[in-house]
């Protein structure tokens, strides 16, 4: 429907309505209108018709007069069932693969945030994925699979988004977390066997390489220890114009680092194939080592993806661990000549392996590496960012409630100390400016600075969880409630950070 008419068509329902209706998400099929609306804090799935109207929806029907007809309305409330009916009335709001385009992963934390991703992604050329978490990310926000899935179906009607979408679920360890998440429909699935990479083996002295070397698991690996020196020794590893080599101790510790991670990824996938509906449509892989204490070299990405490919796994992406520091909420850390020069030889192998797109997995807004990637890799280049959504909605609360984000921040600073220890991190809370010494005016500024954007990103899910004396939530509900009263202020908030991450890209 074009603009002009959708306007028309929201002003004139909405007003026999008594709804305030989104004009981009007014869709029409089947001789039925459908409609994201609000009416005071309530938001609905507004259906429209002169007849019969979808009987897969529920919800409160009654009629109206708009101009000179009768109409009948169906008020949907967002439950996971009507999310289910319209996935499958209206497909662009379920998700697809992506294949080698290039994309980004949009995390978002608080299940708001779609409609601002959109407003960034429709002056860009990537590929979006709108549903992106991890288990560990959805553990901590006391959020499942299926509400992260139907969270972002919600947001691409209300935006009005038909451009198609992807659904990662990322950093899946287990096979029971690939359980949880085929159930709610995801597509993209994120394999992070980085528990089984043996990072000491980067120090490990040869004699004791070789030993561990013997001894890996090579039934998994459908090999032998003799075999994989036949592949590797002696021969120069051609990726384009970039030859690699592995002798002996680099073949040894590659294997050792990483061979139980190649045999936990196989299990996975297999898994995942095994279980995965004869009547969907096709699942992709992304096999992530990103989270791990030592880079990754290229020969060693070298060893990994060949290994996978004649173990008959092929990615649509893969994170190595880039060399520098990819710190969550902040930018790369990091000599950039050198990680481009290794970042070179990355998208080589990728090339020469897959093709399969190189993905920027760690750390949240990595900004100074995206020219240099985008340069190098071209079309096969994923970007994922997470926590940087959520920071975002905090600086549209600090704006529109300061209270409560002095609240917020006050509660971060003292809790930093316990909830840095699962993360990388180098911030330091006194150098944070204490929130009751900043005017309303300048609290949005603590998320411009390296320690106050990092103190918030690492205790998210103690805000999102922490409970008051009475069991109820501490700062959860307030913190949505002012977002959806301040849709605006925070989808502005969104879409200037996101066009810094997608820009680059073209």
């Amino acid at each position: 429907m074009p603009p002009a008419q959708a306007e028309a068509v929201a002003t004139e329902l909405g007003s026999a309505a008594g709804l305030a209706i989104a004009s981009a998400s007014i869709v029409a099929r089947d001789g039925v209108i459908g409609c994201w609306a609000h009416r005071g804090p309530d938001t609905f799935l507004t259906l429209v018709s002169l007849g019969h109207l979808p009987l897969q929806f529920s919800g409160s029907p009654w009629t109206t007069r708009v101009g000179t007809q009768v109409v009948t309305l169906l008020l949907c409330p967002p439950t996971h069932a009507n999310a289910v009916a319209l996935r499958a009335w209206l497909p662009f709001t379920a998700p697809q693969a992506v294949g080698l385009r290039k994309s980004i992963g949009c995390g978002d934390r608080l299940g708001l945030a779609t409609p601002g991703h959109v407003r960034a992604v429709r002056q860009g050329q990537l590929f979006p994925i709108f549903a992106q978490q991890s288990i560990r990310e959805m553990t901590r926000t006391g959020r499942t699979p299926m509400e992260v899935m139907d969270d972002a179906t919600w947001g691409v009607f209300r935006a009005g988004w038909r451009g198609g979408f992807g659904a990662d679920a990322d950093h899946l360890k287990t096979t029971d977390d690939i359980d949880r998440c085929l159930e709610a429909g995801f597509v993209l699935y994120t394999i992070d066997p980085g528990d089984h990479v043996q990072d000491d083996a980067d120090t490990a002295p040869p004699d004791a390489l070789r030993a561990r070397f013997e001894q890996l698991p090579w039934a998994d690996l459908e090999t032998t220890s003799q075999d994989v020196q036949r592949r590797y020794l002696d021969r120069p590893l051609e990726v384009g114009d970039i030859r690699l080599t592995l002798d002996e101790a680099s073949l040894w510790r590659a294997a050792v680092k990483y061979g139980r991670a190649v045999a936990h990824t196989v299990r996975m996938v297999r898994h995942l194939a095994a279980c995965w509906p004869a009547d969907a449509p096709p699942w992709e892989l992304e096999v992530s080592v990103d989270e791990t204490a030592s880079p990754t070299t290229p020969a060693e990405h070298y060893f990994v993806a060949n290994e996978l490919r004649r173990l008959g796994i092929r990615p649509v992406s893969l994170a190595p661990r880039f060399v520098g520091r990819f710190e969550k909420g902040v930018d790369y850390l990091g000599d950039l000549a050198e990680f481009e020069a290794q970042f070179r030889q990355h998208v080589a192998v990728a090339q020469a392996l897959g093709p399969y797109k190189i993905s920027l997995h760690s750390g949240s807004d990595k900004f100074s590496i995206y020219p240099i990637a985008a340069r190098l890799a071209g079309e096969l280049v994923h970007v994922k960012t997470a926590g940087t959504s959520y920071l975002e909605a905090l600086r549209a609360v600090a704006q529109v409630e300061p209270p409560l984000f002095r609240e917020i921040l006050g509660f971060a600073l003292a809790r930093y100390p316990i909830d840095r220890q699962s993360y990388h991190v180098s911030a330091e809370p006194a150098r944070v400016p204490d929130p009751d010494g900043l005017t309303d005016g300048d609290l949005g500024t603590v998320l411009d600075s390296f320690d106050g954007r990092q103190v918030l990103h690492v205790t998210f899910g103690s805000v999102l969880t922490a409970r008051d004396e009475h069991g109820g939530y501490r700062f959860r509900d307030r913190l949505l409630a002012a977002l959806r009263e301040h849709e605006e202020a925070h989808y502005a908030a969104l879409e200037r950070h996101f066009l810094r991450h997608i820009a680059p890209f073209g």
